[in-house]
């Protein structure tokens, strides 16, 4: 599938040689009966030795090159809607690394993926090291029951999935979603880190819980 790297985009904050790669992918989000075309982040957190991928989305030869020679500790599932999961067994295949998932999201990942599992799970406040750095496992559910964020607290950086967007939160219309417990993950989870963090999405461009913030009782009006 058509596949467009984004390039480096650097750390907030180095620790221990970590960085964050960026990797734009494309395909198709399909659920509820409905297939629509997206663009997802692949976001690739590590040095030159090792990395950790999160959300391997359609295309495992192109992540595999953005990787290069570097040790694949663990594939990361923020949640487990097809476009962020549909790479992750071949990439695991290609690479030896585990998919980690919360189990939460174990019934919508077998709707892709029926007869593979993942390798282990994701939990709340699970702590995962690589390149001298940790992200800690925030369970922010909404967008799916399983969703989570990582936090990078010495990148100053938070991955969020689809659980907030520049402008928002994720979606909540379909299947395994609800509105107010987005908003509850959202209230208790992000923008209780410090307003200087920059939120990674699942699509589209980066933020900081500062610039979003301010919104929230906005979308609680809206309603989405």
């Amino acid at each position: 599938m058509a596949t467009e790297s984004a390039g480096s985009t650097g750390s907030s904050a180095p620790s221990g040689g970590a960085r964050v790669d960026h990797l734009v992918t494309s395909g198709t989000f399909s659920l509820d009966g409905g297939t629509w075309d997206v663009d997802n982040n692949v976001w690739i957190v590590g040095d030159d030795h090792e990395a950790v991928v999160i959300d391997a989305a359609h295309d495992a030869e192109a992540i595999a090159a953005a990787l290069g020679d570097r040790r694949l500790v663990a594939i990361v599932c923020t949640h487990a809607h097809d476009d962020h999961v549909d790479a992750a067994p071949a990439l695991a295949d290609r690479t030896g690394a585990p998919v980690l998932l919360h189990p939460d999201d174990l019934e919508l990942w077998k709707l892709t993926h029926p007869d593979r599992a993942p390798d282990g799970e994701l939990a709340d406040g699970q702590e995962l090291a690589v390149a001298g750095t940790v992200l800690r496992v925030l369970h922010t559910p909404g967008h799916c029951r399983g969703a989570v964020s990582l936090y990078a607290p010495a990148l100053g950086t938070v991955f969020t999935g689809d659980t907030l967007f520049t402008g928002g939160p994720g979606a909540t219309g379909r299947s395994f979603s609800d509105f107010p417990t987005i908003v509850d993950s959202i209230r208790d989870r992000l923008l209780t880190l410090p307003p200087e963090t920059v939120v990674r999405t699942g699509h589209g461009d980066s933020t900081t819980i500062g610039a979003e913030a301010p919104h929230l009782e906005e979308w609680i009006a809206r309603g989405h």
